[in-house]
């Protein structure tokens, strides 16, 4: 589809996202993909995006 995706409604963009799932995984593998994305619906992400580890240069060297 050559449409421009800023022209695209949500709607359509989810549809054509999900046939895109569907088309490279499968609908198994969609489903997986979509539960593992949404980390099944748990978590705060507004308060947790702010939140960042406190992390020394060492304590990264040592990852």
């Amino acid at each position: 589809m050559d449409v421009s995706i800023d022209l695209m409604k949500p709607g359509d963009i989810r549809r054509i996202g999900t046939e895109a799932l569907v088309k490279a995984l499968g609908p198994l593998g969609m489903a997986r993909y979509l539960e593992e994305y949404d980390n099944g619906g748990n978590g705060d992400y507004t308060k947790e995006k702010y939140e960042q580890p406190e992390y020394s240069v060492e304590d990264i060297v040592n990852m």
